[in-house]
């Protein structure tokens, strides 16, 4: 029998909202998004349990069915959703678009301090700035954030729940896992120190950070050319990025300069791949969008 966690306690470094109000949880059937549902339940929030079956493997059925059982023995409505996506390259990226379309609206995934760790050494493999450091986002739907993988599988065990083991986890053709086994593991070793408490401590300081420019960014017009070159190049970066932003896909480095060239008269005009074309007329900057294809 293993040793009781103690759920009280667990729930005072979560994130859940307050009790009675609708909890939307994407269950893999993994020890994390488990945990997640049992302490949502405990906090008393009014659950929806969902499972996105992707079709990738074999022991996608033997996932489906954990998700399902942990949420009848806990008593929650059950939504199984069917996706079909072929295997290829950004897998990963594909699947999970796929499965936020799927579950759609705003809900709540078992994201740990492990997976922050990751995420932050994953975006700095990209090249990312703060705001790509700052990695998941703590709050509502991230609400066990704070908890380490080893907790939430001990959650699990302690209440008596079955959980499904993802055999792609240890796939290293997927970089996250490499990351996993192997960097992380090796950055703990020659720092002679558990790294994750370091890697989420870095991601909540650049976070706050992140925060003050992109309110101050804010504050300018991006569509002021004026404005937008004379202003300290950090937020005139945040500022064309927050206006180019299109549908979650703000554009790279190398177009956010292209902007700033046609916003100090070096350019008259550039083309942005995925947004449109921006020009600069009587000190204006405007945003031509490319036109649907027809039908």
């Amino acid at each position: 029998m293993s040793d009781r966690v103690d759920i009280d306690a667990v729930l005072e470094r979560c994130s859940f909202p307050t009790p009675g109000s609708p909890a939307v949880c994407a269950v893999s059937g993994g020890a994390d998004s488990t945990a997640m549902l049992i302490l949502a339940v405990a906090a008393g929030c009014d659950v929806t349990a969902v499972h996105v079956h992707h079709g990738l493997r074999a022991s996608a059925d033997d996932d489906a069915t954990c998700a399902s059982a942990s949420a009848a023995r806990l008593g929650v409505p059950f939504r199984l959703e069917r996706i079909e996506l072929e295997d290829g390259p950004n897998l990963e990226a594909r699947a999970r678009a796929a499965r936020r379309a799927a579950i759609g609206g705003e809900h709540m995934t078992g994201h740990t301090a492990d997976d922050q760790t990751e995420t932050l050494l994953l975006a700095l493999l990209r090249g990312a700035g703060a705001t790509g450091l700052a990695a998941i986002r703590p709050g509502r739907l991230h609400p066990i954030l704070a908890l380490r993988t080893a907790e939430t599988r001990a959650i699990c065990a302690s209440e008596g729940f079955g959980v499904a083991v993802d055999a792609s986890n240890t796939d290293p053709r997927f970089r996250r896992n490499r990351v996993r086994h192997e960097v992380v593991p090796l950055l703990g070793a020659i720092a002679e120190r558990d790294v994750t408490p370091l890697f989420t401590r870095t991601a909540d300081l650049l976070r706050a950070d992140d925060d003050l420019l992109t309110s101050l960014a804010g504050e300018i017009d991006p569509t002021d050319a004026a404005a937008v070159a004379s202003a300290p190049l950090p937020l005139a970066r945040r500022a064309i990025r927050r206006w180019l932003d299109v549908a979650g896909y703000p554009p790279d480095m190398a177009g956010v300069e292209r902007v700033l060239e046609v916003a100090r008269g070096e350019a008259t005009a550039c083309q942005i791949s995925g947004v449109g074309r921006v020009e600069r007329r009587t000190g204006r900057l405007s945003l031509v969008t490319p036109d649907p294809p027809a039908r």
